[in-house]
This record gives structure tokens, C-alpha cells and sequence, in this order.
């Protein structure tokens, strides 16, 4: 028994999931300030049971070598992918980080909870430059800085929100009962 006529090739369908998923994540890393190349060499890495070369990459994306080591280099810097070993090849090899809390919690980390901090920082700064300068002021523009720190008051509430949120978050990922380790598919 053969499959349906009207059904394509089983290698045909493996290359039209794998084609929409790396687009897609390209995509999708766009939508969250990464470049469309970082989705796409992670799209690549993820969906490939073996480890793969700058040189696969290269391949397999149609893009410069120079642009996938960059990508690399920064991804792996960011924990979303790591270099493996092979023996007797000296080429670098790359695979996927495969436990996604632990990625969460590696962009949270490295990006977002740094730049809420610095937001605070600044905030931080402001709000208490204003106040120090308040006494000093004509009356005209004490009203304007009183408008500004409260202002900046509803600013500094809602990225400390963010802070906590992002905090349990990091702290939620870290506590999966897999303990962070990168859940394995019988594949590696």
C-alpha cells in the first residue's frame, strides 16, 4: 500500500516544514529585536539531530560565512546555541540549546532585565536631581518639576512591575523540575 496519489514525498514535506520553520523563526527573532539571521541559524541548529558546521550553516542558509560566524559567536554568547566537539574534525560544530526556560532565562538575563535596570537607573537619577533642585526653583517651574516626578513616579512603578515580572520569571525557569537540563528526544 503506497501513500495517497495527491500526497507529496515524504523528503519533499520534510523540506517544506523545514523551509516554513526557519522562515518563520527568522521572523519571529525579528519581531523580538534579533536579526532574522539569529532565527534562522537557530531554526537550522534546532531542527537538525547532528551538530553542524559554520560551513552546513552556510550551506544551508545561502548566506556569508563571516555573517553566520558573527551570528554564532553572539548566540552563543546569549546561551541560545554551544560548540561541540567532534573527534578528529576541527572544524567548530554548533547544536541548539534545546531546554527553552533555560533560553528565557538567558535573554531575560543578558537583555531585558538589564535594560529595565539601566531604565530604572536613569529614572532613578532623574527623579532625584529634580528633587535636590526643587527648593531653588521660581514657583513657575517647581510647578513644572512636580509634574515631572510624579510623572516620573508612575515610570519608576511600572519598571519596577516589569523588574518583578522579569525576576519571577528567571526564578520560575529556574526552578523546572528538569533542573535547567536540555530535555533529550532519543535523537543526541
Amino acid at each position: 500500500m503506497g501513500a495517497p496519489a495527491n500526497r507529496p514525498p515524504l523528503n519533499a514535506t520534510f523540506q517544506a516544514v523545514s523551509a516554513s520553520i526557519i522562515e518563520g523563526l527568522g521572523q519571529l527573532a525579528g519581531y523580538f529585536g534579533f536579526s532574522k539571521v539569529m532565527g534562522q541559524l537557530f531554526g537550522v541548529l534546532m531542527l537538525s539531530p547532528e551538530p553542524l558546521s559554520l560551513d552546513d550553516l552556510v550551506k544551508r542558509l545561502g548566506i556569508s560565512k563571516a555573517n553566520v560566524s558573527t551570528t554564532m559567536r553572539t548566540m552563543e554568547h546569549m546561551g541560545l546555541v554551544r560548540e561541540v566537539w567532534i573527534r578528529d574534525d576541527r572544524r567548530k560544530f554548533y547544536r541548539a540549546e534545546s531546554d527553552f526556560w533555560q533560553i528565557l532565562t538567558n535573554i531575560l538575563r543578558s537583555r531585558e532585565l538589564r535594560d529595565v535596570n539601566q531604565a530604572l537607573h536613569v529614572l532613578d537619577d532623574s527623579a532625584q536631581r529634580l528633587q535636590e533642585a526643587i527648593p531653588d526653583m521660581e514657583p513657575e517651574d517647581r510647578r513644572l518639576a512636580e509634574y515631572y516626578l510624579d510623572r516620573l513616579s508612575q515610570l519608576q512603578e511600572f519598571f519596577r512591575l516589569a523588574q518583578l515580572l522579569l525576576m519571577s520569571l528567571i526564578e520560575r525557569a529556574q526552578d523546572q523540575p528538569d533542573g535547567g537540563q536540555p530535555r533529550r528526544n532519543g535523537l543526541e
